[in-house]
């Protein structure tokens, strides 16, 4: 979408407000609707100053694709009340091929890396909620045991929309659901999450040198990590 595509900037004045539902954002006294015309109601009063923010930063056009935090409470309304039994299934496919699972093979500093970094989340996920993972060196898939990965699902389905729908994406994110469920539950931090996500990344820019186009997704994944983060945090209240 070119600068000519996107929407004039129709407001002045962003605000919030305690309402039913929770926290409103008023657009010059109006709320926010969501696609389906729903209010864009969020649960914490943190949580709407930082989608506020968004929408206080924006200059004169609309650039919705620079509203992460927005598009979330978007889809935690519209959609995710109504899909929660999919996006369980689809946290539990995660599991099943969780980056943090597989190490390079062979001796060598990267596996070792990767087992200094991936194993105490691996540990941590299975000492706090029953997720016992395997791993194996190599990218030959190996099958993850099913009290694991029912136990991924009961930890989605007992969360709240808010929370199911950022964990999700948060595992789209970073490509692992330990991670994930690390931030969501706040002992892991987003951007060092999303740091051990990348370890094999990192090594081959380590050994191959710099590339512009990578280092352009990786600012983009960085700043979403850093959303990712607050979303979470902006949720305690």
């Amino acid at each position: 979408m070119g600068v000519s595509d996107k929407p004039k900037r129709f407001y002045t004045a962003v605000t919030t407000q305690p309402d039913e539902g929770g926290w409103s954002i008023l657009l010059d006294d109006r709320p926010i609707k969501t696609p389906a015309k729903a209010t864009l109601a969020l649960p914490t009063e943190a949580l709407a100053q930082a989608v506020a923010a968004e929408w206080d930063a924006q200059g004169e056009r609309i650039d919705m694709a620079s509203m992460t935090l927005t598009k979330l409470a978007n889809v935690a309304i519209d959609r995710t009340p109504d899909t929660r039994a999919a996006m369980a299934d689809e946290l539990a496919k995660y599991a099943e091929t969780d980056v943090v699972c597989y190490h390079a093979e062979g001796p060598s500093p990267l596996r070792e890396r990767q087992y200094a970094g991936w194993q105490p989340w691996r540990e941590w996920a299975g000492k706090t909620h029953d997720i016992v993972l395997v791993s194996v060196d190599g990218i030959v898939a190996v099958v993850q045991p099913q009290a694991s990965l029912d136990a991924v699902r009961a930890h989605a389905v007992g969360l709240d929309d808010f929370r199911l729908t950022a964990l999700l994406w948060g595992c789209s994110l970073l490509g692992s659901a330990v991670l994930a469920i690390a931030v969501e539950q706040g002992a892991l931090d987003a951007s060092e999450a999303l740091k051990l996500a990348s370890i094999d990344e990192d090594w081959q820019i380590e050994t191959w040198g710099h590339d512009d186009e990578a280092a352009r997704f990786r600012a983009v994944r960085e700043k979403e990590a850093v959303a990712l983060g607050l979303w979470f945090a902006a949720l305690k209240g």
